[in-house]
């Protein structure tokens, strides 16, 4: 085996990336270094490639990931932290430094996406269930006046009436709060106590709004936050900076009632009187900007607040818009807000629609669906904060659908003769203008739909686990279940045939670049007339793969394998592939560890070569191929 200088090479790869003054955050998995770099740009990567050990570099989700291997990245990094003269770090550590690299926007998003994916399916189920109940009472009065109705419509607007509970504990868990002190901060801003959102224009209005005085230097007005987004994270953000804070000050023997209590009463008498206050004076200007804006002859104005109408989703504000609409009805009867906002809502349930049959990561695929389908109910933050701010692209396609389909709305003279439910459902109090209303949102979902199309997702969105974050993902598994101690002598030799059957040929002449430049490790790939994965030895299972397309196996020998049915199957989403064994299982040889249907990869334009590689080749003097087999020698 050929000895390798791993201070040499660590030496030059601090060089190569830019120095000491260029290494922001350093550490290690399994098989590569993770560097968070200042500057890209004085990243020499093709010197980096060139470096004795390096098996590949890339970039992933802000972090330079060079790959030495298992068994030699961590001597490496030993020598690596040595030269750069930093504290090792880990790979949570490296992943915040790497996020603190993106700019503020895109950190806020993926601060929304995380907090609101784990609460998505409450708001899809009460989404639907909202657009659903709401239409059939439109459609059957005599329904609406019902007592099942009644039942049925707190059961759809529960998750929204407290919506900022669900927040508040999503958003404790983000930021590394106590999730039971931040039900609490959500529960005060919903308390019943406070006049609840949705009334709060009407009690303006006629001057019944209770106020609270701050120190006699401004009064602030006792409403709920029903329907708000930003004011609660925000809130629970600083409720995890104060928590965390006592945690360190507090003296241990009292932190248990004093945190608690001090992080509660300031975080809460903050909310109220200082982060409600200032976005209720930002709602106050959204409402007249919008009422300026809609006046703008030709449809322009209708089209600049459909592209933005989105945007005052994910900070809260749309449910002001309901002042707008009554204005509009008691003064002339003819509410021309609703067709815009439905082009927005539609606009962006088109674009979920577009990526959902798209495409073919099956959890984003899950996500997208009825997602899509509650926006068409006019129930819109399932779409917007499960799947099109998450990824971007599509967020701007349904903004600019919204802004088609409200010029076209506002130029042929659609509006509503009542308010309060947006969609489909829209026809029922727009039956002066159908067919305007109809061309609203068919413009609106087919642009969105087209666009949100067109650009798809980004390579690392649609498949977070490429080929080699793939091979990582085993190699840690192999971290996590280390090789047990057999009776064996200290040399041998294995024979690994081939897992399926079919024509075999060295895994370089592959035609996938990743596993052709042995990056992932030594072996070959079988081009498989049947689908069934058969054990090339007695051994286990290491890791069952999410997407179902790959397993990762050790023999009792210790030699570490990883077999990928077909290449770029991971975004299928599992349909062709079946496992037959659980994870850690223990096999024979020739037991049958998974089958896969090679036509429906074909049908997807997808070649069915399937490497099988040695991942810790390291470990043995030699690894090579003959006669179809990979041979391993110790």
């Amino acid at each position: 085996m050929k000895s390798m200088d791993y201070g040499k090479s660590a030496h030059e790869v601090l060089v190569n990336i830019g120095g000491k003054g260029n290494l922001v955050s350093a550490a290690h998995c399994a098989t590569r270094l993770r560097l968070v770099v200042a500057d890209n740009s004085k990243v020499d990567k093709k010197k980096v490639e060139a470096i004795d050990g390096v098996k590949g570099v890339f970039e992933a989700s802000g972090q330079l990931q060079v790959i030495f291997g298992t068994g030699t990245v961590n001597k490496v990094f030993d020598e690596f932290i040595k030269e750069a003269g930093i504290e090792a770090g880990t790979k949570d550590d490296v992943k915040a430094a790497a996020a603190q690299k993106q700019n503020f926007f895109l950190r806020l998003v993926k601060t929304l996406g995380d907090v609101f994916v784990p609460i998505i399916p409450a708001i899809v189920a009460s989404g639907l269930m909202m657009g659903l109940v709401e239409g059939i009472g439109k459609a059957v009065p005599a329904f609406a006046s019902t007592d099942i109705y009644s039942m049925l419509d707190m059961f759809a607007n529960a998750a929204f009436t407290f919506l900022p509970i669900l927040i508040a504990v999503s958003a404790a868990k983000v930021f590394g709060a106590n999730i039971f002190l931040g039900a609490v901060i959500g529960m005060i801003m919903v308390h019943p106590n406070l006049t609840n959102a949705w009334s709060a224009a009407d009690a303006i209005a006629n001057g019944t709004m209770k106020t609270w005085s701050i120190f006699g230097l401004y009064s602030v007005n006792q409403v709920g936050y029903q329907g708000h987004v930003i004011p609660v994270v925000i809130a629970v953000f600083v409720l995890a900076a104060i928590e965390k804070r006592l945690h360190k000050v507090v003296p241990e023997m009292i932190d248990l009632f004093v945190t608690p209590l001090v992080s509660v009463l300031v975080t809460g008498f903050l909310t109220i009187a200082v982060i409600g206050p200032v976005f209720g004076q930002l709602e106050t200007w959204v409402l007249a900007g919008v009422q300026w804006l809609i006046t703008i002859p030709f449809g322009l104005g209708a089209m600049v607040v459909g592209a933005i109408y989105a945007v005052t989703v994910v900070a809260g504000l749309h449910h002001m818009y309901n002042a707008i609409e009554a204005e509009m009805i008691s003064a002339s009867g003819r509410n021309i807000w609703m067709p815009i906002a439905t082009a927005a809502n539609v606009a962006q349930g088109g674009a979920a629609l577009a990526i959902a049959l798209k495409t073919k990561n099956k959890k984003i695929k899950e996500m997208a669906l009825p997602a899509s389908l509650s926006a068409f109910l006019g129930i819109t933050e399932p779409a917007i904060f499960g799947v099109n701010v998450r990824y971007r692209r599509p967020f701007i396609a349904g903004m600019v659908g919204g802004a088609a389909g409200a010029m076209v709305g506002s130029i042929t003279g659609v509006y509503a003769t009542a308010y309060g439910i947006t969609g489909l459902f829209g026809f029922l109090i727009t039956t002066e203008t159908l067919a305007g209303y109809a061309l609203d949102m068919a413009v609106a979902f087919i642009v969105s739909f087209a666009i949100s199309w067109i650009l798809g997702l980004k390579p690392e969105d649609e498949n977070p686990d490429g080929v080699a974050q793939q091979a990582e993902k085993a190699a840690e598994a192999v971290e996590e279940n280390p090789t047990p101690a057999v009776e064996k002598d200290e040399h041998f030799t294995e024979v690994i045939p081939a897992p399926m059957s079919g024509a075999v040929i060295p895994v370089t002449e592959a035609p996938d670049e990743t596993f052709a430049s042995e990056a992932l490790g030594k072996g070959i790939a079988v081009n498989p007339t049947d689908g069934t994965v058969r054990a090339p030895f007695d051994g286990s299972v290491l890791m069952l793969f999410d997407s179902g397309h790959a397993i990762a196996i050790r023999s009792d020998l210790g030699v570490e394998v990883l077999i990928h049915v077909g290449l770029d199957t991971v975004g299928l989403g599992g349909k062709p592939f079946t496992y037959k064994v659980e994870d850690q299982a223990h096999f024979k040889k020739g037991d049958v560890l998974m089958t896969a249907d090679l036509a429906q990869i074909q049908a997807a334009g997808l070649k069915t070569v399937t490497p099988m590689v040695v991942t810790n080749v390291d470990d043995f003097k030699d690894v090579r191929v003959e006669n179809d087999s990979i041979i391993v020698e110790k």
